[in-house]
């Protein structure tokens, strides 16, 4: 696991670059911390690295966004979902087997269901400006 401190909505994105660079088609990427935890500024960052030309929003309304870049990235938001059957409603599976990037936030929704091989970013908050980012590969085969 690799640990970082960012001073500032700048740094976590320039850190969501940096992270983006060991990302292919199909890894899924899930996002753990509370409100303004820093989430959608490291999906920016992510984005950037795949040149993705439309406005990175947090999808908390719409669930999931879709970005086209160099590869397809789909920015999923489970904040608002209740249980594990809105989840399959929304096509996460299809999601998954669709060749992109699947970045989760509020991925401990998929508890039960989280594929075994997956990146993991827990990010937290130390105070207003800084942020404590943990980011670590889950290998389901160890």
């Amino acid at each position: 696991m690799e640990i970082f401190i960012s001073k500032s909505e700048e740094e976590t994105i320039e850190k969501g670059k940096e992270f983006a660079k060991q990302l292919q088609p199909g890894s899924l990427v899930a996002l753990y911390g509370d409100l303004g935890a820093g989430k959608t500024q490291f999906v920016k960052g992510v984005c950037r690295t795949f040149e993705v030309k439309e406005t990175v929003n947090s999808p908390t309304f719409t669930i999931v966004n879709e970005y086209h870049g160099t590869v397809p990235i789909f920015h999923i938001d489970l904040y608002r979902i209740k249980d594990i059957d809105e989840i399959f409603g929304i096509g996460f599976d299809e999601y998954m087997d669709s060749g992109g990037i699947c970045l989760v936030e509020w991925a401990e929704k998929l508890d039960g269901i989280i594929p075994d091989n997956r990146y993991e970013v827990r990010m937290s908050v130390v105070d207003d400006s800084t942020r404590e980012i943990a980011i670590a590969f889950i290998n389901g085969q160890n």
